[in-house]
């Protein structure tokens, strides 16, 4: 397995993983909202010291695309993205659904992200690959799924089953084959702010 570094900054916890040969580091803080851009550097310089890797040795650099928190999401890809400007190295984009697909051992499941105010990102899958793009479902609609749901959050859902995050970078990078030389965020909704704009001008305001 190539060395490299991989960052989770896309919902209210941060994850970082890195790699190098047999060793690995793994720092994971499951409560920092709004607190990613002051702590993401020190705990990447921490998990790079622990194994003595470096960001040149690094075969490419992972980071979660979203969807989650706006703002979290573009830190974790501006920081993969600097390092691999600054190694000349390629980028490995992962989803917070692969994130869980990549764990889950059955064969058709939905993964379901809390997007707050009763509604929920879902993605579905099939014998490993997607057959039902990211949507924005309501509770409702969400609990009306009878297939296997997955996910990293306390969800109220019978046919649920919750996952444990910090564990769950390093199998889904290793997983994944896809590198890129961009990474881009999904959005599989607009933010609060668009929506608000989008509701003013329809009225006209």
């Amino acid at each position: 397995m190539t060395d490299f570094l991989a960052i989770d900054t896309s919902s209210r916890y941060l994850t970082v993983y890195a790699q190098k040969g047999e060793k690995s580091s793994l720092r994971h803080l499951p409560e920092c909202a709004m607190q990613h851009s002051v702590i993401l550097m020190d705990e990447i310089d921490k998990a790079l010291k622990e194994i003595n890797l470096t960001p040149q040795e690094c075969g490419f650099f992972a980071a979660v695309t979203g969807p989650g928190s706006f703002t979290g999401i573009r830190i974790g890809i501006s920081a993969a993205k600097g390092f691999a400007l600054a190694a000349k190295k390629p980028l490995k984009p992962l989803t917070a659904f692969d994130l869980i697909a990549y764990n889950v051992n059955s064969k058709k499941f939905f993964v379901v992200i809390d997007a707050a105010h009763a509604h929920y990102y879902v993605c579905g899958y099939d014998g490993g690959k997607v057959f039902k793009e990211p949507c924005y479902l309501s509770e409702e609609e969400v609990a009306a799924l009878c297939v296997p749901l997955f996910g990293f959050e306390d969800l109220p859902f019978k046919n649920y089953t919750k996952m444990e995050v910090k564990n769950c970078l390093k199998n889904a990078v290793e997983r994944c084959e896809t590198l890129s030389e961009d990474m881009h965020a999904l959005y599989v909704r607009k933010s609060q702010a668009e929506e608000v704009l989008c509701a003013n001008k329809k009225m006209g305001i």
